[in-house]
């Protein structure tokens, strides 16, 4: 079974100066901070824009453009720790059984990792944040990064000449979660474009995700859309149990000076009536991190991510894999007085081994020896077995539009807030076991829809998923999707 990676963050010695990057599109935000006698002091501040992406482009040549980006502006620090793009981000919400033993509480994760994520958990880098419910009632965030992406950021960064010591979240650092002054806070983070939005409450992370299509950067002013970012917090705040949802009473909103005052002002209308406040962060406070800072520092998650490091908090997410040596992997097998017992333990292995091997030739040989006194008998049945299959009435066994139909209806809830009003069916010419099924109908609200639509996706099989959407009341949709008719069996 794979397992969830929740990297503890590593005791080390704190050093003296650090590197603070944030990467959010092909932007790249930097910061230098030094420790000196209780203070931490800036040293470089640099933005760069890159025009390769690490993702896509060869991860030698993204790592010398930062390089070079990094020499123009004189920095030479190489310990970095990088706040990685929200946008990367996959998040699923766990409410833990009260039943639930301490000791199994890893184990039901990680089958709610594998349940929960529209994508294979093997391929991400998972971290949780665990929370607890004014009622008592304990729940997990799990977060995850494709592992793809961390790894390739990764060779790009040492590309660069640069040591990462950690990978985490901008919005986090902004608004650590952990604090008695987070419970209860839902922070907006304005970036180029997109808004990050985090719910915090019961000393963790309740909700983590990025608004798409909120900002609009085509001219030379960014513009946000209220309306949009108001409706969608809205949306993630009402998916949350109530015990969740109902400490939440403040909105923090963190950009630019000019951008965080004009994000507040639109949407403190839409939320201060219903016992939200709003406000604008415009300034760290005084001893944010426990230590002096240069004042009227402007905020960043670079800064924020740094300066944390600096001052020994470590990250709430941590998705640096961990980097093991050869060396370090044969010290630890071969331990000083356990090479002979090692060796020992080689030795029998072995010999097990072979005579497994040995045994599995002579039932090989005995089985040949037998298939060939019965192979002329089992030929004849054979060609009378096709001649039964070619004239007898033909029907196909698998009832596979009947699957279709059964995996369809459990992925819709059973309180009649989602409902079909037609359903086709259709082979693709080219790939005769994929089936493209279009069903339109009608849905009460946008979270029943959302349910059903991670039901969907959680069918194996399910790929293309598209659900196009009109209408408030009723929404009225249409699911469009492929499905593989392997999957499909299995169920």
């Amino acid at each position: 079974m794979t397992h969830i990676l929740n990297i503890d963050f590593l005791k080390r010695e704190t050093p003296s100066g650090l590197l603070g990057l944030a990467l959010e599109g092909d932007r790249l935000d930097g910061v230098v901070l030094k420790r000196h006698n209780g203070s931490l002091q800036v040293d470089q501040r640099f933005t760069a824009t890159l025009t390769l992406d690490p993702l896509t482009d060869d991860v030698e040549l993204a790592g010398r453009e930062i390089l070079n980006h990094l020499q123009a502006a004189g920095v030479r620090e190489r310990r970095c720790v990088v706040a990685l793009p929200l946008k990367w981000v996959l998040a699923a919400h766990v409410t833990l059984p009260i039943t639930l033993a301490e000791a199994d509480v890893a184990a039901f994760l990680q089958i709610e990792a594998e349940r929960g994520f529209p994508t294979d958990v093997t391929a991400l880098q998972v971290a949780t944040s665990r929370l607890v419910s004014a009622s008592g009632e304990q729940h997990a965030t799990l977060v995850g990064i494709p592992r793809s992406h961390v790894e390739r950021l990764g060779q790009a960064l040492r590309a660069a000449r640069l040591k990462p010591l950690s990978f985490s979240l901008g919005i986090t650092a902004l608004q650590p979660p952990e604090t008695g002054e987070s419970n209860g806070v839902m922070a907006l983070m304005i970036d180029d474009n997109q808004i990050g939005l985090q719910i915090s409450c019961g000393g963790g992370v309740a909700a983590l995700r990025a608004l798409e299509g909120a900002v609009e950067s085509e001219s030379d002013q960014p513009v946000l859309h209220g309306d949009l970012i108001a409706r969608e917090a809205r949306i993630t705040l009402g998916q949350l149990p109530a015990g969740l949802r109902d400490p939440v009473k403040r909105i923090r909103v963190f950009g630019s000076r000019a951008q965080a005052q004009h994000l507040a002002d639109e949407i403190r209308a839409r939320f201060e009536p219903g016992g939200l406040s709003v406000e604008a962060v415009l300034a760290y406070p005084p001893n944010e991190f426990g230590r002096t800072i240069p004042p009227e520092t402007p905020l960043s998650a670079a800064f924020s991510l740094a300066a944390r490091h600096l001052a020994g908090h470590g990250p709430l997410f941590e998705f640096l894999p961990p980097r093991i040596s050869t060396w370090q992997q044969m010290t630890s097998k071969y331990a000083s007085g356990k090479l002979r017992t090692a060796a020992i333990a080689a030795a029998a292995v072995l010999v097990v081994f072979g005579g497994a091997f040995a045994v599995q030739q002579w039932q090989l040989t005995r089985l040949r020896s037998q298939w060939a006194g019965m192979s002329d008998k089992v030929k004849e049945l054979g060609d009378v077995q096709d001649q039964i299959q070619k004239y007898r009435p033909w029907f196909d066994e698998s009832f596979r539009y009947l699957g279709i139909l059964k995996a369809l209806t459990a992925a819709f809830p059973e309180d009649g807030s989602v409902t079909a009003k037609s359903l086709e069916i259709r082979e693709l010419p080219e790939a005769r076991d994929v089936s493209v099924v279009s069903c339109s109908g009608n849905a009460a609200s946008y979270s029943a829809l959302q349910r059903t639509v991670h039901q969907l996706g959680a069918i194996q099989g399910v790929t293309e998923l598209n659900v196009p959407t009109r209408g408030k009341t009723p929404i009225q949709f249409t699911f469009d999707f492929h499905l593989n008719g392997g999957g499909m069996n299995e169920n």
